[in-house]
């Protein structure tokens, strides 16, 4: 403890060893957000005409695209450790240290799943409303690796929740003890707050198709900017602001369009229980 009213400790240690195998606790918050988010996608789908099969075969492709575009993004945004002065191009595979951007993720995960809901038959856009709220629930589980591994973490802080790290991890410049904004905690419980919201309103509101998924977007992005300036790990700057303050503008912006949009267009037909078992005007790519 640092001597302030409380804190929040980092954990002692990110990996165990099972033998020669090692069990990371960053890899391990993605598979369980994986899993959450395709339980919860499972569950939400057959209201809109899928099945349990579907989801299956469609995470097939959107997992494993979605962490290549995620390692993908991360690596141009933030290439200085792999590409700059002492940097090691190699480390760009090293995805179990951690390093994965959710834009990216995002972006190639919808080709991946674009591509799974054409070879099942199931509605893309049923699809990715249904994934909606659960895509944030991974997101938050996922922001547990990071603060096992110690990183992404904000500004100085004398606030009693302030992030305990080991001297280790400590950025230069910053004094043994210093306590830091637990950004990795204010994004899960953004994220979270943001999946009980859409599935209230998913109960309640007649959306259109895409709706939900845009929705997701622009909850996401008004958290993320706000948090990427408490960040202060090392990333680009462009024009004053970090790469993905940026980011985080231009997709909001573009999700708040792409709802208003979709919109435009015909709405489920949602039961007093929540369910949309009829769609006007279904999409079937």
């Amino acid at each position: 403890m640092t001597g302030l009213v409380a804190s929040i400790p980092s954990p002692p240690q990110a990996v165990w060893h099972l033998g020669p195998l090692p069990l990371r606790a960053y890899a391990l918050a993605i598979l369980l957000g994986i899993v959450v988010a395709v339980w919860l996608t499972v569950r939400r789908i057959v209201p809109r005409g899928g099945n349990a099969d579907q989801v299956y075969d469609v995470a097939m492709w959107a997992v494993p695209f979605g962490i290549v575009g995620g390692r993908i993004y991360h690596v141009i945004s933030t290439p200085r450790p792999y590409f700059g002065e002492n940097g090691n191009p190699i480390k760009a595979l090293y995805i179990w240290e951690g390093g994965l951007g959710i834009w990216g993720a995002v972006a190639l995960g919808a080709v991946g799943a674009w591509i799974g809901c054409r070879r099942t038959g199931l509605s893309f856009a049923s699809f990715a409303d249904a994934l909606a709220p659960g895509l944030l629930l991974a997101q938050a589980i996922g922001r547990l690796g990071n603060w096992f591994n110690q990183e992404l973490f904000g500004a100085p802080t004398t606030m009693p929740w302030g992030l305990e790290i080991d001297a280790a991890h400590i950025p230069a410049g910053y004094d043994p003890g210093t306590l830091f904004h637990p950004t990795f905690l204010y994004e899960l419980l953004w994220c979270t707050l943001g999946a009980i919201i859409i599935l209230l309103l998913d109960r309640r509101v007649r959306f259109a198709p895409f709706q939900v998924f845009w929705l997701y977007v622009v909850w996401y992005t008004a958290g993320r900017l706000w948090i990427e300036l408490l960040r202060i790990d090392t990333a680009e700057i462009i024009f004053g602001m970090r790469v993905n303050v940026w980011v985080s503008i231009l997709v909001m912006v573009g999700g708040t369009i792409g709802f208003f949009l979709a919109g435009r267009g015909n709405k489920y037909v949602n039961d007093s229980m929540g369910n949309q078992p009829q769609v006007d005007a279904e999409i079937t790519e």
